[in-house]
């Protein structure tokens, strides 16, 4: 049951804030929904947005400046959280770890397993929910996200062929197995065995999951990002694709950050990349 806490209008559609009790996480959850003025005729294509460490659903919904575009394009924008929330929710100091930093895969190790269960939310819980409730047209939504959120959208693309239809990413951890971001949230959620942090890369999921025809993926990354060199390694990924032969679109751009200034500055490219797909 979807309980709606906000709603304003935009772009001549809506902006809704839901909230739910998740049975995947076992706490509340919220998430942004804009619809574009094209429901009022029938139902529109839809795609998930996954946000990066410690955002919330908030950051995108108020920062991306995605709405005008997705009005445009008739285009359903959903921005799930990052992580369970609440009070009894396991916690960490660490901005990269702990509430905020769900990583999307579902954790074994306690105390996380009791709550941080992330990717069974989006792929499973979240993906029924709208479907069911919201008008969105077709079997298959697109996903895209920014760094945790972008490695997150490649790894379910690629791990839910039947449920993602298009993928793109700003600035995504493509190598969570090697870098340092993915190797502590992999230990501390699936524990010390390396073999199951595999299962959750996306340089080795292209390499097992490419089928011959699958869309070209868009990546958009800034040079002037400072997580560029130890934690993104967008090279990786290209040569991974490469391997698998898969069409990747890598767009490098001098200058620009790892901010929501970045994200913003392309939106409406990835958006008109998903419209195109689905």
């Amino acid at each position: 049951m979807l309980t709606k806490i906000e709603e304003h209008v935009c772009h001549g559609g809506s902006l809704v804030i839901y909230e739910h009790a998740s049975e995947a996480l076992n706490c509340e959850m919220k998430f942004s929904v804009f619809l574009p003025p094209q429901v009022s005729k029938g139902n529109c294509p839809a795609v998930m947005f996954l946000s990066g460490l410690t955002c919330t659903h908030d950051n995108f919904t108020t920062k991306a400046g995605a709405y005008k575009k997705a009005a445009e394009l008739g285009l359903i924008v959903i921005a799930p959280d990052t992580s369970p929330r609440g009070d009894d929710v396991a916690n960490d100091e660490a901005y990269d770890f702990g509430q905020g930093a769900g990583f999307y895969i579902n954790a074994t190790q306690a105390p996380w397993s009791k709550h941080f269960h992330m990717e069974s939310y989006i792929a499973d819980e979240l993906f029924d929910l709208v479907k069911g409730q919201l008008p969105i047209a077709g079997e298959r939504l697109g996903i895209m996200g920014h760094s945790m959120g972008g490695h997150g959208a490649l790894t379910l693309y690629f791990k839910y062929p039947e449920k993602f239809a298009s993928v793109s990413a700003f600035s995504p951890i493509v190598a969570p197995a090697e870098v340092p971001w993915g190797r502590k949230a992999f230990k501390g959620y699936l524990g010390a065995d390396e073999a199951e942090w595999i299962k959750h890369d996306a340089c080795a999921l292209v390499r097992e999951a490419y089928t011959e025809g699958a869309p070209e993926i868009l990546i958009d990354q800034g040079l002037g990002d400072q997580f560029l060199k130890e934690q993104l390694r967008p090279e990786e990924f290209e040569r991974a694709c490469k391997d698998a032969g898969q069409k990747l679109n890598l767009r490098l751009h001098e200058g620009y950050d790892h901010s929501y200034y970045f994200i913003a500055s392309f939106i409406d490219d990835h958006l008109e990349h998903h419209a195109s797909l689905l």
